[in-house]
């Protein structure tokens, strides 16, 4: 191109020789006020100084970053002063004038980009003639400068500029003076008829520029960018972040609330969260919270509101109606404007077929077309996206609304409905249950505007084929009614899915709440088979609802080619003629038929699916509620503060046998009530009929003022200490320190390193016994109630810290108050101001000490088995006098002191606790770890993980070939409908050779399809149950550590929600993923091969398809990763919340709690929210992209030359180019929602392969069959540590135990016994030296041979839901016989045989219907069964009485004769007759001898441990 061709195309007018030289100067004046040439120079001389201009300061930016050093940081003197310097949150508001600015340059931008791709079409065509890449030139650089003003203005925002920089508003302002030019020029343009050139694309486009360039100079005036910066110091911002001060205007509430009806129209208010996820990976704080109107609690309040007054038969779906029909009428509305402008695509084909084959009505008939199918697309894309957003967002709040009703209704479930439902069941209805009545939504207008697009579509048909379509009306319908009919076989499919998966997660958080005994029992392999099993009845369930899945799935692929096959059939026999436009509008209809055929049986599942769900909802939600009639409250102050006259009551809602009955009670204020009695007599059933857990049949319950409640098995919350002694109330510090001294807690929080704030994990994981039970009575204390009902809290801590709490807190703290104790320790009962005496649920004594002490008795019987113990210890005092006990700092040495000694110990007591509890508290407060979650792409190796897990490469390779050959062949016969129709081969058409060929190629599609189908639905199912199984035997196999660190929510999480996903999501995702990626592939080939021009604008677009891709996904992963984590704590916090609801409701703490559950929930649906929205932010810009290469398409077809276009091929372009918008869309959202669900295989595959403990079996290690045949242990210089980076706990252990003796282990808390017993079974492998048990090392045999060789009876006792029978053994290897004279021996038989089903007898989740101490019983009764050599009893006998005690020790010394006993025990008596004593001290060895040669030896430490216990029970009477 020379210059002279450029000054030849620019000059003007020459002036004739008889002109004269003013008329001459008027036409140049004329020319270079209306040739576009003259105008186009000027404009381009400006924008590339501007682009000069940016590009040079630009560079120098980049210099200056690059080499500067003084720009690489902060200089030293620039360093702050202080580190205390203030942090400030700076907070940008986005102003109207900021978001029309940055619209309006966008829209600008996006025009001079259709200039330049139309400029460049015009190069093409003509040949690469100069002047028109002059103008291709021009058309960049106008392109490039907008495209820049719109990227300086949006990256403002980012760097917080309030004002435009200058020399942006002096461009603006030279930029709109110029324009006037143009303008001017385009008006003439229209009003006169120019001597130079007809209207032209330059005049539109000023036409359309000018404006934006008036509103540009106006903003260059003001200056103003429309931003404004907010700054808020920590002061301010931290009352914010309290979810109920945050209104819509707060900054960290989503912009959402405040967004502007343009900004939500684009999703323009989410730029701001995605820009700060591509930058880096977010956060849990980065997430704003959703809007009021949004949150659980107002969603909450409008259902409770709604809820049915009287009795209805499905309460749960009414009410979700009534509070959501508003936004279930605009998701309406959206899907129906949708449906309104779908089919104009289809309409159109035959407008565009007769326009280039030259009939046409108008020659800018063709730009009229264009133009409807563009608006008609901007349109349906607006309308489905808000659509799916107002869907998604409206099945957010039902689930939020629905896990709050849960909850609520869970703090209201009486006793026995708790037990009906069963923790795992109750958890599976918030996890599973509410997730799948939230996606139903989406699903739930399609069954009424699918079948309205099907009529539409119909109709369409029917008008280009005539009766032809009623034999594709009569395949629809044969499709639907044989769809429809197994979809009715998958809702009973899915309802015995819901129930086996039901089973199998309650019991598999039975067996991880009991882990530690199953370990201990070796019963591992019985527990994870009894899993698996519920698991294989579950997976039957699933392969039945997928083989029906698979077949409606192959239909639907299947049927707009049966359609086709059988339409064309039947016009070829009725002779109607087809010809492109009617062939192509029919297929395109066919083709956006399938879209409601294909999602129509999706619809009837999902909706199935929500039936069962909502059923099973009704039942929970109509089950029996405690009666809060049951307890009279009266006010405070009254004398008589507890009132019980004639009750009667039973734990069965239905049964009016009483458990308790004639029950009188009258306890006044300042008073000390004790209940004591045998084992399962009922003193714990008591306490629950005074607190209202029990069913009332009779009588009446009155109670002055506030109850405190204090259960036999500590219920702790995960949180500090701190936290769960204040349980809700404000810190009081006086108060606090007082109740920490009264319950014996200031030396334990002084060994622990953060002290208060010590983080006590999951079920109080991390503390003793005697550690949760004072934590415990502390919480209770601080509350400050009038009633206080204390069971069985002495059970667990020994006989110093017992008598400090019954003197400092019972008879000190507590002193002004009611207190109804249950304890089996007589000894504290002289000091009772009544002693209640329980037998079989009555009350048969009452009275203070002397008074019921009548011989004969029951509670002469327990004060005898109590004075027999004290008489073993009693004799070997030689009538010192003992007050107290003071251990010498650093020394075993034991002194003497006084009274007055021993109670300023108590007051400011030293750190007697050994140092080895520190060391194993040291890292405490961090005990539980946050939950790990992936940060970036999930990686390919999980999907390359899930693709081959099953059967290799094989079944992928296998699957992309199916798919290659199904598309291929579609693609074939519309080529050949394309060809045989064409005006060309239409005069000598063969009816039954093209219907022949067409449905050959059909034919070979069925066959792909269906056999693609049945492998990916086997390769799916192979593939979740693998997962599954890798999963479950992980875990089974790891290390109890493992499950002291992590919270069993995160457990079952991974075994409801993520592995639903696998058994039914991601499957479905896959497959629709291969299908729709070929059919996109298909589209573009057809396109590109139609008018190749396309593959240009193809080209540039898709990168900005990909380039949004990448932006969107880092947010979507990470949001979905967020969503998954804060789903967790939801569940784990409604577990525990179930577990304590006694608790709870006995301190009224219900509002305390509900708020707290209401906080989880509106954490978690904020990262539900953003994520949706992230997803139509996505998806309407792809949508957008695929609307505009349609449309680009179809200006091409109508104004290429007729050379360059087949005309009868345009119809083919069309049909395929309207499913285009779909297929790329779903394209990229599946590849999302697979990468978002692919994040369920990354969390399951993190526990497959957790550590795992050594072999359960050693084949070349296995021990003689016979072993151990003596019983004799042998520790040799036994080290063990908790973790390889904590200090020693057992410290050089070195002993021998002689087979068959019965040896008692004593020490301190802390002193390391309950260590040596972990490292006895090996749930703690040592760090050096080595355990011997008659001559084999237990550290080269398998865990399953030594464990199986020993017997325990735990502290913590363990029953199974289940029978009696299936407690007792349960690895089934004895008869009946056996197990009755087991239960004899253990004092549970006559229990059992007063029961119809004997030993059938059912167990409920967790034994919760027998009582403590006869869960003690039926412990023994295992060990009497499996007879072993050696016997482990690890405070076997802290929760019975004493005389139970004592028949417990009869029977163990009766039936254990020639076996080894190693009893640890906190009460004295229980090892005062074994053969040795183990005396430990801080994990070491002090004393190992006979009781009596120790007692003989005033100085040792098992003697001052005697006369302790002894001097607590005289001390005491």
């Amino acid at each position: 191109m020379s210059l002279f061709s450029i000054w030849t195309y620019c000059s003007g007018p020459r002036r004739q020789p008889d002109q004269s030289w003013g008329s001459h100067v008027g036409d140049v004046m004329y020319f270079l006020l209306t040739e576009p040439c003259a105008q186009t120079i000027a404009m381009f001389l400006l924008n590339s100084a501007f682009l000069l201009t940016l590009g040079t300061f630009g560079a120098i930016r980049v210099w200056q970053n690059r080499f500067s050093p003084r720009l690489k940081g902060i200089a030293p003197s620039a360093a702050p002063k202080s580190i205390n310097t203030r942090a400030v949150l700076r907070v940008t508001r986005v102003g109207k004038i900021f978001k029309l600015t940055v619209a309006l340059l966008g829209f600008a931008t996006f025009v001079y980009f259709l200039a330049t791709a139309w400029r460049f079409w015009v190069v093409f065509v003509s040949d690469w003639e100069s002047t028109t890449i002059l103008q291709l030139l021009f058309a960049s650089v106008q392109f490039l400068t907008w495209a820049l003003f719109a990227a300086v203005v949006a990256h403002e925002k980012m760097f917080r500029a309030t004002h435009h920089p200058p020399s942006l508003r002096a461009w603006w302002a030279a930029l709109f003076v110029l324009s006037i030019w143009p303008f001017v020029s385009a008006i003439m343009q229209f009003s006169v008829d120019s001597p130079y050139d007809q209207t032209s694309f330059d005049d539109v486009l000023a036409l359309i520029i000018f404006p934006i360039n008036v509103f540009l100079l106006v903003v260059s005036i003001r200056g103003d960018t429309g931003l404004e910066v907010e700054e808020f110091s920590p002061e301010v911002t931290e009352p914010l972040v309290d979810p109920e001060k945050l209104d819509a205007n707060s900054p960290l509430v989503t912009p959402y609330a405040r967004a502007n009806f343009l900004g939500r129209a684009i999703w323009f208010w989410m730029g701001g969260l995605l820009q700060k996820g591509s930058d880096q990976a977010l956060k849990l704080g980065d997430i704003p919270h959703v809007a009021p109107e949004d949150r659980a609690e107002t969603l909450f309040e409008l259902f409770d509101s709604n809820w049915p007054k009287d009795s209805a038969e499905h309460p749960v779906r009414i009410t979700l109606l009534k509070t959501f029909w508003l936004q279930l009428l605009l998701v309406a509305s959206l899907a129906f404007l949708r449906l309104c402008v779908m089919y104009v695509g289809p309409l159109l084909i035959q407008r565009f077929v007769d326009f280039a084959s030259g009939s046409m009505s108008s020659p800018y008939e063709g730009y009229y077309l264009t133009g409807i199918l563009l608006a008609a697309t901007i349109i349906q894309v607006m309308s489905a996206h808000h659509y799916n957003f107002q869907a998604n967002k409206l099945g957010m709040q039902v689930r939020a609304t629905l896990i709050t009703a849960l909850y609520q209704k869970g703090l209201r479930l009486s006793s026995s409905a708790r037990q009906a439902h069963g923790l795992g069941q109750i958890v599976q209805y918030m996890s599973v249950d509410v997730q799948q009545l939230g996606d139903v939504v989406i699903q739930l207008h399609n069954m009424w505007i699918l079948p309205l697009q099907i009529i539409v579509a119909l109709t369409i048909l029917w008008s280009v084929v005539g009766v032809a379509t009623l034999a594709g009306l009569t395949t629809m319908v044969l499709l639907v009614v044989v769809t429809m009919s197994t979809s009715r076989s998958q809702k009973g499919y899915l309802a015995d899915l819901a129930k086996m998966r039901d089973s199998r997660l309650k019991a598999l958080s039975e067996a991880l709440n009991n882990m530690k005994i199953i370990k201990l029992q070796a019963w591992e392999e019985h527990f994870r088979r009894r899993v698996e099993a519920f698991r294989e009845s579950e997976y039957g369930w699933l392969v039945k609802y997928w083989v029906s899945l698979s077949y409606n799935i192959a239909l639907l692929w299947m049927s707009p080619s049966v359609v086709s096959v059988v339409t064309f059939g039947l016009c070829v026999l009725l002779g109607i003629e087809l010809n492109p436009g009617r062939v192509f509008t029919a297929t395109a209809t066919f083709r956006i038929l399938m879209e409601p055929v294909r999602l129509f049986p999706q619809a009837l599942i999902a909706i199935s699916q929500a039936m069962v769900s909502l059923d099973r909802l009704d039942k929970f939600m109509l089950s029996k509620e405690l009666d809060l009639t049951i307890v009279e409250r009266l006010p405070p102050g009254k004398e008589i503060v507890v009132k019980v006259e004639n009750g009667s009551f039973a734990w069965d809602d239905e049964s009016q046998k009483p458990t308790l009955t004639d029950i009188n009670i009258t306890a006044t204020r300042g008073s000390l009530v004790a209940i004591v009695g045998m084992v399962g007599s009922g003193k714990s059933s008591l306490l629950s009929s005074i607190l209202g857990e029990m069913p009332k049949l009779s009588g009446s319950v009155k109670i002055s003022g506030s109850s405190a409640y204090v259960a036999q098995g500590a219920w702790i919350q995960a949180g500090t200490i701190e936290e769960n002694i204040l349980f809700g109330l404000p810190m009081n510090r006086a108060r606090y320190e007082e109740t920490i001294r009264v319950c014996s807690l200031e030396t334990d929080l002084r060994l622990m390193d953060h002290g208060d704030q010590t983080e006590i994990g999951d079920r109080g994981i991390n503390l003793s016994g005697g550690q949760k039970q004072r934590i415990q009575l502390a919480r209770a204390v601080y509350q400050d109630c009038d009633v206080y009902l204390l069971d069985d809290i002495f059970s667990a801590v020994d006989a110093h810290t017992g008598s400090a709490l019954f003197k400092e807190c019972i008879r000190g703290a507590l002193r002004s108050k009611t207190v109804l104790l249950v304890t089996h320790q007589v000894e504290f009962l002289h000091g009772a101001d009544q002693i209640l005496v329980m037998r079989d649920g009555k009350i048969v004594q009452a009275g203070t000490y002397e008074e019921v002490l009548l011989e004969g008795s029951d509670f002469e019987s327990l004060v005898l088995a109590h004075d027999e113990a004290m008489e073993k210890i009693g004799s070997d005092r030689n009538g010192e006098e003992l007050d107290g006990l003071e251990e010498v700092e650093g020394s075993s040495k034991i002194t003497f002191v006084s009274q007055k000694s021993m109670e300023k110990e108590i007051i400011s007591p030293k750190p007697v606790v050994p140092e080895i509890n520190a060391v194993k508290l040291k890292d405490a407060s961090k005990l539980v770890e946050e939950e790990k979650r992936g940060v970036g792409r999930v990686a390919w190796s999980y999907y390359k993980m899930y693709g081959t897990k099953a059967f290799g490469w094989k079944a992928v390779i296998g699957l992309l070939l199916l798919q290659t050959m199904w598309q291929g062949l579609l693609v074939v016969g519309d080529y050949w409908l394309a060809f045989e129709t064409s005006d060309v081969h239409r005069t000598k058409f063969r009816g039954g050779l093209f219907i022949s060929i067409y449905a050959l190629c059909a034919f070979g599609s069925w066959i792909a399809v269906i056999s693609r189908t049945a492998l990916g639905t086997a390769l799916g199912l192979r593939t979740a149950q693998e997962f599954f199984l890798g999963m479950l035997r992980s875990i089974f196999r790891a290390p109890m550590a493992f499950f002291d660190t992590t919270p069993i929510g995160r457990i079952l999480s991974r075994s409801s929600t993520d592995q639903t996903t696998l058994d039914i999501i991601l499957a479905f995702q896959f497959g629709a993923f291969l299908g729709v990626g070929f059919s996109t592939l298909g589209i573009l080939f057809v396109m590109i091969q139609v008018t190749p021009p396309i593959i240009v604008v193809i080209a540039l677009l898709s990168y900005t398809f990909f380039a949004y891709q990448a932006y969107f996904i880092p947010s979507s992963r990470e949001l979905t990763r967020l969503d998954a984590i804060t789903k967790a704590p939801i569940i784990d916090h409604f577990s525990g919340t179930v577990a304590g609801c006694t608790t709870i409701r006995c301190f009224e703490k219900q509002d305390q709690f509900f708020k707290l559950n209401i906080e989880k929930v509106n954490s978690n649906i904020r990262m539900d929210f953003h994520n949706n929205a992230a997803n139509e932010w996505l998806g309407f810009r792809l949508e957008m992209v695929g609307s505009i290469i349609l449309c680009f398409s179809a200006l091409l077809l109508v104004t290429l030359p007729k050379s360059w276009v087949n005309s009868d091929l345009v119809g083919l372009s069309l049909s395929y180019g309207f499913a285009l918008n779909l297929s790329l869309y779903w394209l990229v959202m599946t590849a999302c929602q697979i990468e978002n669900k692919m994040v369920a295989v990354e969390r399951i595959s993190q526990y497959s392969s957790l550590p795992s403990e050594a072999p359960l079996v050693l084949e070349d290690g296995r021990p003689p069959p016979y072993w151990p045949h003596q019983g004799t242990i042998v520790l040799r210089d036994l080290k063990l540590r908790y973790r390889s980076n904590t200090p020693l706990v057992l410290k050089g252990l070195s002993l021998t135990i002689q087979g068959g003796e019965k040896v008692g282990v004593v020490g301190r808390t802390g002193s390391g016994k309950s260590t040596l017993l972990q490292a006895l079974f090996r749930l703690v492998e040592p760090a050096s030296g080595r355990i011997i048990i008659d001559g084999v090392d237990i550290g080269t045999i398998g865990l399953t041979d030594l464990r199986s060789k020993l017997s325990i009876i735990p502290q913590e006792p363990t029953l199974f839901e289940g029978t009696v029978r299936t407690n007792v053994d349960p690895l089934g290897l004895y008869n009946d016989a056996q197990i009755w004279e087991a239960l004899q021996k253990c004092q549970l038989a006559h229990i059992i045989q007063d029961k119809p089903e004997k030993l059938d007898f059912r167990v409920v989740d967790d034994g919760d219907n027998w009582s403590v101490g006869q869960k003690q019983l039926f412990c023994l009764g295992r060990a009497i069964l499996k007879r072993s050599r050696i016997l482990f009893l690890d405070e076997a006998t802290a929760s019975v009485d004493s005389q139970t005690d004592a028949v417990i020790q009869r029977t163990v010394r009766e039936e254990f004769t020639s076996s080894t006993v190693i009893s640890i025990a906190h009460r004295i008596p229980s090892v005062m007759d074994s053969d040795k004593v183990l005396v430990l001290d801080a994990g070491r060895l002090q004393e190992y001898d006979s009781p009596a040669r120790l007692l003989q030896r005033p100085e040792s430490l098992f003697t001052a441990l005697v006369r302790e216990y002894a001097a607590r029970a005289e001390t005491n009477q």
